[in-house]
């Protein structure tokens, strides 16, 4: 499979860019920075390990297999990992969990893309505004019993949002965030199906696990204290937070980031650096490869050429 044809220099081109998050899922992004002539390096900040009390998730997957909820909502990729690990357990797939009554809700096209993959239909996914207030901005206000699994730290804000719109909304707990790395036999191994993620003038596959068709190679791996030494010495350009979770791990372990600009996915994780005093250089308006890289441009069009 092609590379996106890059018919002009990229403002990229020689940034070396740090994704904060392990090598596994950022194999996508850190793919598509390469084709763009930059360097990209990860940095693992944040893990996920499966939800310590497993007998209310699993009391809350049989009332979904029953059919007693009206509406599913998954805010987050890594939820999904979660079913397809509650799926294996019982013999089946994510989709015989879900009654074909059952609707399903998610933030944005990309978790769209996923949940469809592994047979789920998707009823109802902003596109402007891919967040919890986007997806709020469009349910109706019409009764409904809506199951919401999420991370241990999730807001409330979801939750209060859909009880304001009429839905009786039992939250249950699905994972936890945790330091990177997650406890040996805890952590969350599901991989993701591959799906198409448009770049440019192509497209290509990509999953949690890797990315279809990529010559990009392993992403260098980097120890908070390299990236530390890397940030101090200037040779960092920018950094990419994909959560809150991982704005609070940058504040703890890489401030102060002089030279090297911060990156958000998303205006929750923009509004955490913010509130921890992280000057937000970006914010991606899309939680995908396209939509970061779109932000990193917007960062580097007008200045120089890097070092």
């Amino acid at each position: 499979m092609q590379r996106p044809d890059v018919t002009q220099a990229s403002a990229l081109a020689g940034r070396r860019v740090l994704i904060t998050r392990s090598a596994d899922r950022a194999r996508p992004l850190a793919s598509l920075l390469h084709t763009l002539g930059a360097e990209p390096l990860v940095l693992p900040l944040i893990d996920f390990e499966r939800a310590e009390d497993q007998a209310s998730l699993d009391a809350a997957l049989d009332q979904l297999s029953a059919g007693y909820f009206d509406w599913m909502v998954i805010s987050s990729i890594t939820t999904v990992r979660v079913l397809l690990e509650k799926a294996a357990e019982r013999g089946t797939l994510p989709v015989d969990l879900v009654p074909s009554r059952t609707r399903v809700a998610t933030i944005g096209p990309s978790s769209r893309r996923i949940l469809e993959a592994i047979g789920l239909t998707v009823s109802l996914a902003p596109t402007d505004m891919q967040s919890a207030e986007g997806l709020l901005a469009l349910w109706e206000p019409a009764p409904a019993r809506v199951l919401l699994p999420q991370a241990d730290i999730a807001g409330p804000g979801l939750r209060d949002g859909l009880a304001a719109k009429g839905a009786a909304v039992a939250s249950v707990t699905a994972y936890h965030t945790v330091d990177y790395p997650a406890r040996t036999g805890l952590r969350l191994e599901a991989e993701l199906p591959a799906v198409v993620v448009h770049s440019g003038n192509s497209a290509f596959a990509s999953s949690a696990s890797g990315t279809v068709g990529s010559r990009s190679g392993q992403p260098q791996e980097m120890t908070p204290s390299e990236a530390r030494a890397a940030i101090d010495a200037g040779m960092l350009d920018a950094v990419v937070a994909a959560s809150p979770s991982a704005a609070r791990r940058i504040a703890q372990t890489l401030l102060p980031l002089g030279r090297c600009r911060f990156i958000a996915i998303g205006r929750p994780t923009a509004e955490e650096a913010t509130h921890l005093g992280i000057t937000v250089g970006a914010t991606a308006k899309e939680p995908t490869p396209d939509g970061i890289a779109a932000a990193l441009e917007t960062v580097f069009a007008n200045e120089g050429n890097p070092r």
